[in-house]
């Protein structure tokens, strides 16, 4: 059968911070100097413009605008890429328009002037609020500036604010981890980002892993300790690694992307999926910014095709994608959901799910729901892992929320 017609967000991507973090594996690059901030903004207006007519009409219920660290971009900038998505696309009189921003005196500078701007949700990266670790992290700020940011933000209107923070850290033990979780929840964010440092491939931490991580069993203290005390405060969980204070504070946009749907996206190394009648399709732009600038300055007909090539999706890869993505979700997923989104009969994954449930690690509810166990969620590589194809599959476009 084919896909039905799904939800559509938007991703725009800024590339450039002041110093790429160790574990950061993101399309990111140092500023070495004052980025082309008014060359890039207005390149990817001209790519919004290019990837436009790909709504086919549809509304958009979500932008998220990250990077790299989009608050390097002044509120004026990041008001005329909002605008330009407003001229192009039809926006969700609801939609939730979020920005990253780094706490800290370099960036993030006026709060007032994003809201203005357009943006009503902001993503703060605090990361931790021990001064030692956000040096092992190699942050550029201090705790107290992540206060003072959120307090600035809170003060200027924002009513929607998430908190990143990382546990198993260097020398992190669960006290710390709890400190870390007990500072965060003080400030009343409406939702919280708690996710696990890992050492991603062509990562400074990859190939120099810092000393004194918490082992496996330290870890998983770590996390049993952090769920109960976030539970204990109000929030729940809906997600491997995101939190919220009610439904609503949810992030949608990255909701859209665990659920399967569609997201176009613009900017350096950005990649989005897009369901046509024929099938699911994917993209990706040109990683390096000045690449990016290029390929955006060309008119259609000068594109580079590796810039603009939207390809298929086989049935192996859109299995695992699906799996990999609403595995993640305490809510699991549906037969039906599956069958909308990939276009795929829920068939193909009888034996796996099967398997899955005989061993404890998959559940069936009511409706043809399927959820990870207790014991499936402790092993949840292991539970995607059923579901991989023969060729590695593209990676997920999930952002920390």
């Amino acid at each position: 059968m084919k896909p039905a017609v799904v939800p559509l967000s938007l991703y725009l991507h800024l590339p450039w911070c002041v110093r790429k973090c160790p574990y950061c594996d993101f399309n990111s690059f140092t500023a070495h100097g004052p980025p082309p901030r008014a060359r890039y903004v207005e390149a990817v207006i001209r790519d919004l413009e290019r990837i436009s007519g790909e709504a086919q009409g549809r509304e958009l219920s979500s932008v998220f605008i990250g990077g790299g660290t989009p608050s390097l971009f002044s509120p004026a900038e990041i008001a005329a890429l909002i605008a330009a998505v407003g001229a192009r696309f039809e926006l969700a009189a609801d939609a939730e328009i979020t920005m990253e921003a780094n706490p800290g005196t370099v960036d993030c500078g006026s709060p007032a002037g994003y809201l203005e701007a357009g943006v009503n949700r902001l993503s703060i990266g605090a990361q931790s609020f021990s001064a030692a670790a956000l040096s092992a992290l190699g942050r550029i700020h201090s705790p107290e500036a992540i206060t003072d940011s959120f307090r600035r933000a809170r003060d200027a209107g924002f009513d929607n604010i998430n908190l990143d923070v990382m546990y198993g850290l260097p020398g992190q033990d669960v006290d710390a981890a709890l400190e870390d979780l007990r500072q965060a929840v003080e400030l009343r964010p409406e939702h919280l980002s708690w996710y696990h440092l890992t050492l991603e491939p062509n990562t400074v931490f990859h190939r120099r892993p810092p000393e004194g991580l918490p082992d496996e069993a330290l870890a998983a203290d770590i996390q049993d300790a952090g769920q109960a005390a976030l539970e204990d405060s109000g929030f729940i969980q809906y997600e491997v690694s995101a939190w919220a204070t009610a439904p609503e504070r949810r992030c949608r946009h990255n909701l859209n992307y665990w659920r399967f749907g569609d997201y176009l996206a613009v900017g350096a190394g950005a990649h989005g999926k897009l369901t046509r009648p024929e099938g699911v399709f994917r993209y990706a732009r040109p990683a390096n910014p000045e690449a990016y600038m290029r390929f955006a300055e060309a008119s259609a007909d000068e594109a580079p095709e590796s810039g603009s090539a939207f390809t298929a999706c086989g049935a192996d890869d859109l299995v695992f994608e699906f799996m990999l993505n609403s595995l993640r979700l305490t809510e699991g997923f549906t037969l039906e959901n599956f069958e909308a989104r990939t276009g795929l009969d829920p068939k193909l994954l009888a034996p796996r799910l099967g398997g899955l449930r005989s061993r404890g690690l998959l559940e069936a509810q009511p409706a043809g729901r399927f959820l990870p166990t207790a014991l499936g969620r402790s092993f949840l590589n292991d539970v995607m892992a059923e579901f991989l194809p023969t060729e590695a599959a593209p990676e997920p476009a999930s952002r920390r929320v």
